[in-house]
């Protein structure tokens, strides 16, 4: 395996007691599966290296209590660097850090601190100072850790604001949901009303033409049919006696009487009796004044031909 890489070496050969030594080894990789088998080696030192990264791995290497990095080309530290609670002395001298992650706050057991010669950011270098003895690595890694865990706190309150605020949205967008569907159910509740109330209507349309049409037939048939209950057959009906009627029966009786007295005086033996005397001498003056008449004379003649 390649030097580059880490592979290859023999870390039993390097480790002294439970301190590893892998400086000046030209590696670019850090062989975290080879150091994760040495759980003894509880100081590390990868200074002078090719290190631009360091795998998310490493952070499971929790047994670390020093560890060098120094004079590499570290551009950032793993998001989950905090796992490394044990780790007590930190050198992070000559690199190319620029912030450290938010994780950094949870190494509660870090005692020493060096960031010298890094870019980094204005506020944290303030708050890092100088590491140029014991006392001021010591302040460094204390202030440090300050500063880290109050930029947690507040990313912390930013998380709960921001889930504060997304909860109080969803409970609106809830609210407006129910207030939506609550709407929509009036609205079908009026419709479902509304439609019902049209069918009614119809109904009693219907029902009210049926019944007119029912009565108008009964009207027009009430004349020519009884009802079924009556078993008498139907009689013709009475009309009225009017006056014109009444005097046009009188007037045929009294020309009846005339005829009968007529006959009987004409034909038996009443005729010599004064009263048919006098009837048979007024109906031949009659006779003779209608001679005088030709329709009727010759009316008479059929007559008496006959």
């Amino acid at each position: 395996m390649s030097r580059g890489s880490g592979k290859g070496l023999s870390l039993k050969d390097k480790l002294d007691g439970n301190e590893l030594d892998l400086s000046l080894c030209d590696l670019n990789e850090v062989p975290v599966r080879e150091l994760a088998a040495l759980p003894k080696a509880t100081i590390l030192d990868l200074s002078c290296n090719n290190l631009i990264s360091l795998p998310s791995d490493f952070c499971s290497l929790m047994h670390l209590v020093k560890l060098d990095l120094s004079k590499n080309r570290l551009q950032q530290l793993p998001l989950d660097f905090g796992r490394l609670v044990n780790l007590q002395h930190l050198d992070l001298l000559n690199n190319r850090l620029v912030t450290l992650p938010v994780s950094f706050a949870q190494l509660k057991n870090l005692k020493w601190l060096d960031l010298k010669d890094n870019p980094l950011d204005p506020v944290l270098a303030k708050v890092a100072g100088d590491c140029l003895d014991e006392k001021q690595c010591k302040q460094a890694a204390v202030k440090v850790l300050q500063h880290m865990k109050a930029i947690q706190s507040e990313q912390d309150r930013q998380r709960q604001r921001k889930l504060q605020a997304e909860r109080e949205m969803e409970k609106k967008r809830e609210a407006e949901q129910r207030a939506k569907e609550a709407q929509e159910r009036e609205l079908r509740k009026r419709e479902k009303a509304e439609e019902k109330e049209r069918r009614r209507r119809e109904y009693d349309a219907q029902k009210a033409a049926k019944q007119e049409m029912e009565k108008k037939t009964k009207k027009e048939t009430v004349h020519t049919r009884k009802p079924a209950s009556s078993s008498r057959p139907p009689q013709p009906p009475r009309h009225k006696p009017s006056w014109s009627r009444s005097v046009l029966r009188v007037l045929l009786f009294v020309l009846f009487c005339i005829l009968c007295t007529l006959a009987a005086c004409k034909l038996t033996e009443l005729q010599h009796q004064p009263l048919c005397v006098s009837v048979n001498t007024l109906y031949e003056d009659v006779v003779a004044a209608l001679q005088n008449h030709k329709a009727l004379q010759n009316m008479l003649q059929h007559n008496s031909q006959q």
